[in-house]
């Protein structure tokens, strides 16, 4: 009976063995913004080629819309490994201590896609992401979703027509300051919740790419929009670092194919979303969309230009001098 027993239990052993090699490695995807989006459509386009790519080994599971984890609460996280991958918009690693990313952040830092483009693919990008990794981050890629609009209930024309509004921010120190110089009054709340407080007059107006004020309906209830393009809002697709540093070699490398594709789609519909979302939000009738004058963009430059002196020394100034640098050639 002993012989037989352990015959049968080597005999499930090696069931169990076989079945948990086949056992497909799970990547839980989590993001805040809707499926329709650039970085949910590109997020969709990772799933399908990391699964093609590693043969059926990897599944990816996204989970759009703050399904999971809000603004907040995804990057804790990911540290403790309740979720593998996400692509949080670059002011989030501020507050965990690096706070070189809030460039990415001041006001007219990119005057195009090619020179912003010139500092995230560049060394000045690569550099940046190397220093997640000391908090157990490791980063892959930049996505793009473009630059900003301006939105209220008011026409916003020159820096005075903010005064004392409430305006919707995410968690960012210079994003706060930004508001500031304009004479609003800056609210940090996650994306999920930017809707209803429009809806109901907690906050009078925010700022956002138009593809994401559009997927979010926010459209519906702001009258007007200002396509300022007064700053940039941008992505790193990022993972937990002893996840990735325990994938077998193969699985990682098709992995990383699967992120520059995923990476070159997202980059090349960006835009073109962007622009079909601000026509999708003028055929919508609700909402007025202003355009700057060049007399009015001045004005606008000289109230936000100096939050880039003011925050010199949060985020340092060699890395604000080398963006400008990088920028001046393109």
């Amino acid at each position: 009976m002993t012989l037989q027993f352990l015959a049968a239990a080597l005999a499930l052993a090696t069931v169990l063995d076989s079945a948990w090699a086949q056992a497909p490695i799970v990547i839980k995807f989590s993001h805040v913004v809707a499926p329709e989006t650039p970085k949910g459509q590109a997020a969709e386009r990772f799933k399908l080629l990391a699964e093609r790519l590693t043969r059926g080994r990897v599944k990816v599971e996204v989970y759009p819309n703050s399904q999971l984890y809000k603004d907040k609460e995804e990057l804790e996280a990911l540290q403790l490994g309740a979720v593998q991958m996400l692509a949080p918009s670059l002011a989030k690693f501020g507050p965990l201590g690096v706070k070189e990313f809030e460039a990415f952040d001041l006001p007219y830092i990119f005057p195009s896609k090619a020179a912003l483009y010139a500092v995230t693919e560049g060394p000045i990008g690569r550099g940046l992401l190397h220093k997640l990794r000391s908090k157990g981050i490791t980063g892959l890629a930049y996505w793009d979703n473009g630059f900003k609009v301006m939105s209220a209930n008011r026409p916003l024309r020159v820096p005075a027509d903010f005064r004392g509004l409430r305006m919707r921010i995410q968690a960012s120190t210079v994003l706060d300051a930004q508001m500031r110089a304009l004479g609003a009054r800056p609210q940090v709340m996650a994306f999920s919740e930017a809707y209803q407080a429009l809806q109901t007059g907690v906050v009078d107006g925010t700022e956002n790419p138009p593809s994401n004020m559009y997927t979010q309906r926010m459209h519906e209830v702001q009258q007007h929009l200002t396509v300022s393009h007064h700053g940039y809002l941008g992505y790193a697709v990022i993972v937990n670092r002893k996840f990735w540093d325990g994938l077998p070699g193969d699985v990682r490398a098709a992995l990383e194919r699967a992120m520059r594709d995923a990476t070159l789609f997202e980059k090349t519909i960006a835009q073109r979303d962007n622009d079909r979302a601000l026509e999708a939000i003028r055929k919508a009738g609700k909402t007025r969309i202003h355009y700057l004058t060049p007399q009015e963009q001045a004005q606008w430059r000289a109230a936000l230009l100096p939050v880039h002196r003011q925050m010199e020394r949060r985020i340092g100034r060699d890395v604000i001098d080398a963006i400008a640098r990088e920028t001046a050639r393109k």
